[in-house]
């Protein structure tokens, strides 16, 4: 998972990056407003973490720009600011936590993961784990790269488990769809991650449930 850190107070951000990266999560660090926006521009996040109290750009205009051009990834405020006022502005921007400084690291930690989770459902198959909505795949908890083809097929597989798919949904992802490319496929993706696939002849494939 990869987070964006907007924080300008150098010992805190310092600590917070070891933290997470210690619990993995990739963490792109801005001390400042405008500076985030870039990075949010270039790069795809799971998870902002905003100060509010920031140069150039504060944390809550930061996250209405974001909103107003259609960014919903999820935003959590952690900010020593305590009135009312400034929480019920955060809010209105659509942050989806604020956290009140100081705080205690293990608590973040929970809320983030449990945010990630709720937002990005996954699928656990043996030892392989795949998110749905961000189509990540983890082996072993280790992400694994496939090309564009394999992963749609495995995403195909996964979504639709126990159901026969045939093979012209298949096809559809395929650059140059033919029976023997599509076996395959699916012969690699059975031996890379140990996956119980039927092959309904002349139909399809089906992901056969393990217990």
């Amino acid at each position: 998972m990869k987070l964006l850190l907007l924080e300008d107070d150098y010992l805190l951000s310092t600590a917070l990056i070891t933290l997470l990266n210690d619990e993995g999560f990739e963490v792109e660090h801005a001390n400042d407003g405008e500076e985030a926006l870039e990075m949010s521009y270039a790069q795809k996040f799971d998870l902002y973490l905003l100060d509010i109290n920031v140069p150039l750009l504060n944390g809550i205009d930061f996250l209405k720009l974001l909103r107003d051009n259609g960014d919903n990834t999820p935003a959590f405020f952690i900010s020593a600011l305590k009135d009312i006022s400034t929480i019920s502005k955060a809010f209105d921007s659509q942050c989806d936590d604020y956290i009140k400084k100081p705080f205690d690291f293990d608590e973040l930690l929970i809320r983030i993961k449990a945010h990630l989770v709720k937002k990005n459902p996954e699928i656990i198959y043996g030892n392989l784990r795949y998110c749905l909505h961000t189509k990540r795949i983890y082996w072993c908890d280790k992400e694994i790269d496939l090309g564009p083809v394999e992963k749609e097929i495995l995403d195909l597989l996964m979504r639709n488990m126990s159901q026969t798919i045939e093979k012209d949904t298949f096809f559809e992802v395929m650059e140059k769809p033919t029976d023997i490319a599509l076996r395959v496929h699916m012969n690699a993706l059975k031996k890379r991650f140990s996956l119980h696939v039927t092959n309904i002849k002349g139909i399809g494939y089906r992901l056969e449930k393990i217990c």
